[in-house]
């Protein structure tokens, strides 16, 4: 099995509406107009996007921050750009990001829950994560860990309710790998440095990855891209921003030696 895993291409622009100086949306707008956009090109996203059509894979995944701001236009211009890959026939897992949810404005949201079931084709909703999928030869186990949060921090969460239902899938007996797909990384190896940008509530998840229950986490977030696998490629994987480094994860599953494989795709 071959699964794309590209994050973080952070569309943006300008303020969509005189509310979003109201609300947390004139931070990411600041950023991203003296910062961001100078560091994310779009180019890339499109590149991929020709990639992947040339050379199909099984599975893509998107674990997040399509947007800089969560505004409906900046959805827009990424389903411009990823339309030929969902028209492909190609299956697509998108979980939003921080900056995704970003403000509770109703039209920023059903922007995002619209995303949502778009790029899956209708095959599950916003409101249905968290959820289990299967594709192919692994179970995929999607999780919404992203909130509106305050204007200072992009905290992330996993709600007691969802770590429940991780927990419950985790019991049943396995008989293929289990990836684990969401915006935040689950391994930190300096928490309280990261406080602004961390995950509350993963303890129960990262012991399902330690005992085995989980095999591989697939996340974004953090914008360089971060492999944290042992020899049979159990453990996390951290894409990168695809916008910002021109570079996403390939992963290749071998059933019959049981090990995740991870290369590089630069486009």
């Amino acid at each position: 099995m071959r699964i794309v895993h590209f994050s973080d291409p952070h569309a943006g622009g300008g303020a969509e509406d005189w509310l979003a100086y109201l609300d947390k949306r004139w931070v990411g707008v600041f950023n991203y107009t003296f910062r961001r956009r100078f560091r994310f090109d779009l180019r890339r996203l499109e590149a991929l996007v020709q990639y992947v059509i040339q050379n199909p894979v099984d599975l893509v995944v998107c674990t997040g921050d399509l947007t800089s701001t969560g505004q409906p236009g900046e959805f827009a211009t990424v389903k411009k750009i990823l339309q030929p890959l969902r028209d492909s026939g190609i299956p697509i897992i998108y979980t939003p990001g921080n900056h995704d949810c970003y403000v509770k404005r109703p039209k920023c949201v059903r922007a995002m829950e619209e995303m949502v079931e778009y790029l899956s084709c209708g095959r599950y909703s916003f409101q249905d994560m968290p959820t289990c999928l299967n594709f192919g030869e692994c179970d995929f186990i999607l999780l919404n860990t992203s909130r509106p949060s305050n204007l200072l921090c992009s905290w992330g969460f996993v709600s007691r309710k969802d770590s429940a239902y991780v927990e419950q899938i985790c019991r049943e007996p396995k008989t293929r790998p289990r990836v684990l797909v969401g915006h935040y990384p689950l391994l930190e190896e300096h928490p309280v440095l990261r406080i602004r940008h961390r995950l509350f509530g993963q303890k129960k998840l990262v012991e399902l990855m330690r005992n085995g229950a989980i095999d591989l986490s697939l996340c974004g977030h953090v914008h360089r891209p971060v492999l944290k696998v042992d020899q049979r490629g159990r453990g996390e994987s951290i894409s990168g921003s695809i916008t910002c480094n021109g570079s996403c994860s390939l992963i290749e599953y071998d059933r019959n030696n049981d090990r995740f494989e991870f290369k590089r795709i630069e486009v």
